[in-house]
């Protein structure tokens, strides 16, 4: 679990400088391809998805961190989207 908010929080970093290039989304089938192209980045999203589900049903707030967390997440998570779907792109050229 500590790994997957690491790799989350890493992620929103290490991605962010992609995320102000402004381009037509990238279909479905070719998102699709580029994350069997890279099973880790699909494994990561995965991973995220469960870290959230398992701190959104968690009873207590991991010290006051579990809303920001959540929040890295799913940053993380649309980044690593986002770059798939930049992928895409630039394959169908």
């Amino acid at each position: 679990m500590k790994k997957a908010l690491l790799f989350a929080l890493c992620s929103a970093v290490l991605v962010l400088p992609c995320s102000s290039v402004q381009a037509q989304p990238a279909p479905r089938a070719a998102v699709a391809s580029e994350l069997a192209d890279h099973p880790r980045i699909a494994t990561a999203i995965r991973d995220l998805e469960d870290a959230i589900a398992y701190m959104e049903a968690a009873p207590h707030n991991f010290g006051g961190h579990k809303a920001a967390a959540i929040a890295a997440s799913r940053k993380a998570i649309a980044q690593l989207e986002k770059a798939m779907a930049y992928r895409a792109r630039r394959d169908e050229r």
